[in-house]
């Protein structure tokens, strides 16, 4: 079967007028859930690829999404396999997902499942394989990293989000270092750069909860450990000590929104600190906020940070790897340290108290965000898909990082 398969692409080469390229991920959320993350992503991403060239597919080993926002409703084509974590019975309907697309020439994977089963199936049909990762963790459990030394032949290259997450790709999930790239995401820059009027700001914050006229500090986060959300609560309560006049907002959903919420209460910021939950307006969200702050412990690198720069927002972030991967302190945010409230408090209140900083930090974000659009992700992701099926099956897996894939780095600012 798998020189079937070989045959079949080789002598497409020259006939066919479009790539089928698959993506899968193991899951698009929990259930029900809404637009987050890699889910965010393939809304961006799929509807962009050129369609006279990729016909693009997304394969989820999960059940059916049953949110209020399915990609299905933005042209997306995705199929379901409705499986369990471990079950084996997954690489056969991952190959019968593929028959049943028309074959897949490039497979894109996202998650310890789709790399592994998605691997499996490449390897079985001689398919070329991109192993894309988004998180920065410091190990995998033993059962991934039996599956990923044994898989790790069967790779042609893997694309991380960050350098940090790079690091994971190696060293965790047994990657070769030749065969890695950073790859940075992106933004629909053209929707979060767009000026709005003062009426849509004051729709926009109006819907979360907000004074029409009032300074807001805020973020746009899941509520998780990983985003360091509780030093920003206690950072609010020393910004309100010295500007009694602020406002607070955690836009998202996550398993600690109520303890934030009792820490907020403890803290005296009821009625100052807002939860609006989940948007749908993340670009109004930004826009109402006078500051971001992203107060993060670890990331990879989060969608979040290329919109507020595409929004021009004045930013204090913290050093967690992946955010100093494309913000520069004093260009186009402050940094400050990971888990410091107070460094948080006195960066804020700097911009705060002098709207010029807040000016030259908006400008640079404004132009460090247009380096980081999502169409100039997509056009590279097209490139390296023309280069991954022109490849010969006989050329090895080597053949691919050995190639000239410079044009990956972009635009990047930090390169």
């Amino acid at each position: 079967m798998k020189e079937k398969e070989e045959s079949v692409r080789r002598h497409g080469e020259d006939t066919k007028e479009r790539l089928n390229i698959v993506q899968i991920c193991d899951h698009l959320g929990w259930p029900g859930s809404r637009m987050h993350g890699v889910k965010r992503l393939f809304a961006w991403m799929i509807p962009r690829f050129d369609p006279s060239r990729y016909n693009v597919s997304l394969i989820s080993l999960r059940s059916p999404d049953t949110s209020e926002d399915r990609l299905e409703d933005l042209g997306v084509n995705v199929t379901y396999l409705a499986r369990s974590k471990f079950d084996p019975r997954t690489l056969v309907d991952l190959l019968q997902a593929f028959d049943q697309l028309g074959g897949a020439d490039v497979i894109h994977m996202h998650g310890y499942g789709a790399t592994t089963f998605g691997r499996l199936a490449a390897a079985w049909r001689g398919i070329p394989t991109l192993l894309h990762e988004h998180a920065n963790l410091t190990d995998t459990p033993w059962f991934q990293k039996v599956a990923d030394h044994m898989l790790a032949p069967h790779t042609d290259l893997a694309i991380a989000v960050s350098r940090s997450t790079a690091d994971f790709v190696v060293k965790a999930r047994l990657i070769p270092d030749e065969r890695t790239r950073v790859v940075y995401l992106g933004a629909p820059v053209d929707e979060f750069a767009r000026k709005r009027t003062a009426e849509e700001r004051q729709a926009a914050r109006e819907a979360l909860g907000l004074p029409c006229n009032a300074t807001v500090v805020g973020t746009v986060t899941r509520l998780m450990p990983s985003k360091g959300n509780q030093y920003f609560v206690e950072a609010a309560r020393l910004i309100l000590n010295r500007r009694p006049e602020t406002y607070f907002c955690i836009v998202g959903e996550g398993e600690l929104e109520e303890e934030l919420r009792t820490q907020a209460n403890a803290l005296g910021l009821s009625g100052r600190m807002v939860f609006p939950g989940f948007t749908r307006d993340v670009a109004g969200a930004f826009d109402a906020f006078d500051v971001v702050v992203f107060p993060s412990l670890w990331e990879g690198t989060p969608l979040t940070a290329f919109e507020a720069l595409s929004a021009g927002r004045p930013i204090v972030a913290t050093d967690a790897d992946g955010l100093l991967d494309i913000l520069s302190d004093g260009r186009d945010a402050l940094i400050v340290p990971k888990r410091d409230s107070g460094a948080l408090t006195t960066a804020v209140l700097e911009l705060l108290d002098d709207p010029d900083r807040c000016g030259v930090l908006s400008r640079g974000a404004r132009e460090t965000g247009a380096g980081y659009d999502i169409n100039a992700f997509v056009h590279k992701m097209e490139q390296l898909y023309e280069v991954m099926h022109a490849m010969s099956p006989s050329a090895g897996r080597t053949a691919l990082a050995a190639s000239d894939l410079s044009f990956l780095s972009g635009t990047n600012h930090h390169t």
